[in-house]
């Protein structure tokens, strides 16, 4: 037995045991739990586990019905075919068993996206939506357009009360604005080696204001609109697009009513919070009774329904719709979907950047392997409604010959919706003086075709997104919390909305400036911030001078990294100078939970985007790459022509590294960006296998919407 060596000896050899305290792993070390003393109530509590044990008992009993009907098709088999054909005919009617639940899923399974304009509904078996206007028509003393005195857009009129000449209706502001897009155009195009006329814009006014109206009457006018005629008695409502063809001037008056407004609950035009929800559900029904032709609600019981809902929702909206889905519709199931993650679901992407256009919202979403990356949600509060309603403007600014327009008339408003899809553009090829007409039909009166001209004006109302200060961003937050309270921790009573760290970003540069503290010599009153300026106006430079300056001097792109958490702007910045200083004492400040609502989220499209991605790579290089080269463009507002090229190109110019990088995709199998996302939502129905987000009759009636912290695929 060899015995115990000394520590001389150990010494000698070098194998003496030294003590230099570092720890053995950086790893922290965590001490064992004291037993008898810790208590938790993990899957103890009743709303825990009861979500999970149904699953498993619906796994069992679709378990044991599978063997059921194996068996039954076998002995069928058996009984019907020769010996030498049962075993053959046996696997034919095992796979008609399997594929008639999968079949039948998706043909009792309704898909809803509602939108601020537009609500798509159909069956998840079906190919494309059924889509309808997201309006219903209240009887009333005054319509609409009555109620308000003042047109839309709004014109400014002398003190007499005359009205104003068109190069000044709208104010010096915007009229400054809007040359000053349309002289930068100028210089891009003939940088661009495109041929100008130096007096086309005279050209088109003197055009406009000479052309008269061409009458034509409604027996010679084959494409006469069709109005919607008033049964006796008259009804109390009208939904969807007989709504929008109820003439103005109908006896009873009918008003217009949008439920859904900015991607936001409408509360500026109801009373009530009961009345608000009370037209959707009006609406949501009538679309399942008309347009998917149920029209007994005793059938809808046997009916699962997918809501999709916005990257950042509002609790107390998802959780009202929870309960009209289920209380007043009784589906006998329901479940929630994102909107960025039902588009890449209908693309048949597994990871990409959204950006989804929408008429008076656009999100941006960066989706990776089948989650919404929360910090990389994005909501901005304007679309392609804001585009009508600018260029409208503008056409009026240079004459445009029927001055009368009023986007608050159903006719008008549908008219200027036609003018924009048909003539608007982002391809600077196409801006030229060009003629165009167009035929205003109105209720009990003759037909009138106008004819005018327009030059650059159909390409600056598009690029309104990456300079929405052009839109009127006055009267969007009106109204707001007005009708539905914030949803708060039922804990500590703080706001548990879903919040993300691209749109605080924004938020924080869109904040107002602080208020100085004191002045400095030389120091004048001018700059101090403008206290009267309206939330939706931004205190930041537009898109397009950051362009022009980072293409004069290289310094860091906006949103080319995540910043400090205690910057003002996502822009980067340069070396210290007298401005910079006088600049920082007025930063903007970050906005609280509870001021986020007063801040109207207007940013340019190119700069939102690179926010987003760059709170989605988190300084990672391959992401950063994956994700600007996989940026999906969906939503109506994407299908202005060359739209897709000219925001590649502005984001090449904010990000001249990764140029070769930056894609725009659009969605495969020349599928209409309108209906990618509820096209992903009714795949998503079709996972009755794997969808463990269902939310069924007997638990929502035990737990109610606690129920969505289980079930969400998010964290909600």
């Amino acid at each position: 037995m060899v015995g115990k060596k000394s520590g001389k000896a150990l010494r000698d050899e070098g194998l003496e045991r030294t003590d230099n305290n570092m720890e053995l792993s950086s790893w922290p070390q965590i001490p064992a739990i004291n037993q008898k003393n810790y208590y938790t109530d993990y899957l103890k509590r009743d709303d825990q586990n009861l979500a999970f044990r149904l699953q498993n008992e619906e796994a069992r009993t679709k378990m044991t019905k599978k063997a059921k009907d194996h068996d039954r098709a076998l002995a069928m088999a058996k009984t019907e075919t020769a010996e030498g054909e049962g075993e053959a005919d046996g696997d034919t009617h095992m796979e008609d068993a399997e594929e008639t639940p999968a079949e039948m899923a998706g043909s009792k399974v309704i898909i809803i996206h509602m939108g601020s304009q537009n609500l798509r509904i159909g069956l998840a078996s079906d190919a494309l939506p059924k889509t309808l206007p997201m309006v219903i028509a209240r009887k009333a003393t005054t319509n609409e357009s009555e109620d308000h005195g003042e047109p839309k857009p709004k014109r400014f009129k002398h003190e007499d009360g005359s009205e104003m000449e068109p190069e000044k209706a709208f104010g010096s502001e915007w009229s400054s604005h809007f040359n000053r897009m349309s002289a930068d155009l100028k210089v891009h195009m003939r940088q661009n080696k495109r041929r100008m006329l130096p007096n086309s814009k005279e050209m088109v006014v003197n055009y406009n204001r000479r052309t008269v109206p061409e009458i034509i009457s409604e027996h010679n006018d084959p494409m006469r609109a069709e109005w919607t005629e008033l049964s006796n008695p008259p009804p109390e409502y009208i939904v969807g697009k007989p709504a929008l063809r109820v003439p103005d001037s109908s006896k009873p008056r009918y008003k217009l009513y949008w439920p859904i407004q900015n991607g936001w609950c409408n509360e500026k035009d109801y009373t009530s919070k009961r009345a608000l929800f009370l037209d959707i559900s009006l609406i949501v029904e009538d679309a399942i009774k008309n347009q998917l032709h149920l029209t007994s609600k005793k059938d809808w019981t046997q009916y699962s329904c997918v809501f999709v809902i916005p990257d950042l929702y509002d609790k107390s909206y998802v959780t009202q719709v929870l309960d009209m889905l289920m209380r007043e519709f009784a589906f006998a199931r329901v479940c929630f979907i994102q909107e960025s993650l039902a588009a890449t679901f209908g693309a048949g992407f597994t990871s990409a950047c959204v950006v989804d256009i929408g008429a008076q919202k656009t999100s941006i979403c960066c989706v990776e392997e089948g989650m919404c990356i929360e910090n990389s949600r994005v909501n901005l509060k304007y679309g392609g409604q804001d585009v009508t309603e600018t260029f409208v403007k503008m056409m009026l600014h240079d004459h445009f010959p029927y001055a009368d327009i009023n986007l608050r008339r159903r006719h008008d408003f549908l008219l200027a919706e036609e003018l924009k899809k048909n003539i608007c553009t982002m391809n600077e090829a196409s801006v030229s003086p060009q003629v165009f007409d167009f035929h205003l039909r109105v209720a009990g009166q003759d037909t009138r075709k106008y004819t005018f001209k327009a030059f650059d004006e159909v390409h600056l109302a598009p690029m309104g997104v990456f300079e929405p200060d052009i839109f009127d961003n006055s009267d969007k937050i009106t109204g707001r919390r007005t009708l539905i309270d914030r949803s708060v921790d039922i804990y500590d009573g703080s706001p548990n909305d879903p919040t993300s760290a691209a749109q605080s970003e924004i938020l924080t540069a869109m904040a107002p400036p602080l208020p100085s503290q004191g002045k400095t010599n030389g120091e004048s009153h001018s700059a101090a911030p403008d206290v009267q300026a309206t939330p939706g106006r931004p205190q930041h430079p537009n898109a397009l001078s950051k362009v022009q300056d980072l293409e004069g001097t290289p310094r860091s792109s906006v949103a080319g990294s995540p910043g400090p958490e205690n910057t003002g702007t996502p822009q980067a910045g340069g070396t210290s100078t007298p401005a910079a200083t006088a600049a920082a004492a007025q930063a903007p400040r970050p906005p609280a939970v509870e001021d986020r609502d007063d801040i109207m989220p207007v940013f340019g499209l190119d700069n939102a985007i690179l926010t987003s991605i760059a709170h989605a790579a988190r300084s990672d290089d391959k992401k950063m790459r994956d994700f600007i080269g996989g940026i999906m463009v969906v939503g109506g507002g994407s299908l202005t022509s060359g739209f897709h090229l000219f925001l590649e190109e502005r984001l090449q110019a904010l990000r001249p590294g990764f140029s070769k990088e930056i894609m725009i995709g659009t969605p495969p199998r020349d599928l209409d960006p309108q209906v990618v996302v509820w096209k992903g939502a009714s795949i998503f129905g079709k996972l009755s296998g794997t969808n463990d987000s269902w939310i069924g009759r007997l638990e929502y009636d035990r737990l109610g919407p606690r129920l969505m912290a289980y079930k969400c695929m998010w964290a909600y």
